[in-house]
């Protein structure tokens, strides 16, 4: 990878990274579902200026409720029901998890032996984490994080199908995309939240939420995304995947530093096995060839 796309490939990390803690600021003072709606209404502004890339309406929905809707009303209303910012951010990164399972199921991507072990350790990971709800994690924030991470693996398969149409350019998509979750996220805000409590967070909406929204927006879904998917068009998915791994090492010492958040031994037993298990699925294949090699070698 050329140091260029390497420095982006890190400033994705620390954006995606530090949008946890953006998150659980938006959501002082802002209800979760109309934090997403007004989140996605932002991202949708630059439709003005760029061109709608040549792909069937029905993937921009499938993108839209999927990746956008579904993995965020789930995570953000995660974060507000009790998920630690810091430990969100470990927990979904079993959208890896949930790609690879779904891309055997939908796309019939077989698993290799390196994959089913990773598979396995991840799991064990995600039990350790779970069992230590009541602490300082509630179990419903656990599994609507959870929910997020398939919700966000669905939305790379969609992602799949999309690039499988053809060039395209995927800011332009993402941007084009992001017109879907608007109403979908203020229609779920007004059923479940209330509209006196959309009401009163719009009229106490300060230069803070603006902020944080605008980074959600900005930063963490046109920047981050667009940039992710331009390392993707440029280098192969095992070169650019891995990064994503970085992302709960900046979640955790961000939600370190502005909340004071801290995990118990039992999450961080689980952190690590989640994070070993996604290490292996990506690497183990890998390094067995590798040792088989020097192996001979010898």
């Amino acid at each position: 990878m050329k140091p260029k796309d390497l420095l982006l490939a890190l400033l994705i990390v620390l954006i995606w990274g530090i949008n946890f803690v953006a998150i659980k600021v938006g959501l002082n003072g802002t209800p979760p579902l109309l934090l997403g709606a007004m989140r996605f209404v932002l991202a949708a502004l630059p439709v003005l200026f760029i061109a709608c890339p040549k792909v069937p309406l029905r993937l921009f929905l499938a993108y839209g409720l999927t990746i956008s809707v579904g993995q965020f009303a789930f995570l953000f209303c995660a974060i507000h029901l009790g998920m630690p910012a810091g430990l969100a951010s470990v927990v979904l990164q079993a959208q890896a998890f949930f790609t690879l399972v779904f891309s055997a199921l939908l796309l019939n991507e077989r698993w290799k032996k390196a994959q089913l072990a990773g598979l396995i350790l991840a799991s064990l990971g995600l039990a350790f984490i779970g069992a230590a709800h009541g602490q300082n994690m509630t179990l419903l924030g656990f599994i609507l994080t959870l929910s997020a991470s398939a919700m966000w693996a669905t939305g790379n398969i969609v992602t799949r199908k999309v690039a499988a149409t053809g060039p395209v350019n995927m800011f332009a998509f993402v941007v084009w995309a992001s017109l879907v979750p608007p109403l979908p996220f203020l229609a779920l805000s007004y059923l479940i939240e209330g509209p006196a409590a959309i009401f009163n967070a719009l009229n106490h909406f300060n230069w803070t939420s603006l902020a944080a929204v605008a980074y959600l927006a900005w930063a963490a879904t046109l920047l981050g995304y667009g940039l992710w998917a331009r390392l993707f068009s440029l280098y192969p998915a095992n070169q650019v995947a891995p990064f994503s791994l970085l992302v709960p090492v900046v979640g955790l010492i961000t939600a370190y530093l502005v909340f004071g958040e801290t995990l118990n031994t039992q999450q961080w037993a689980g952190s690590l096995l989640l994070m070993s298990g996604l290490l292996i699925n990506l690497f183990g294949g890998r390094i067995k060839g590798m040792i088989l090699l020097k192996l001979k070698r010898a």
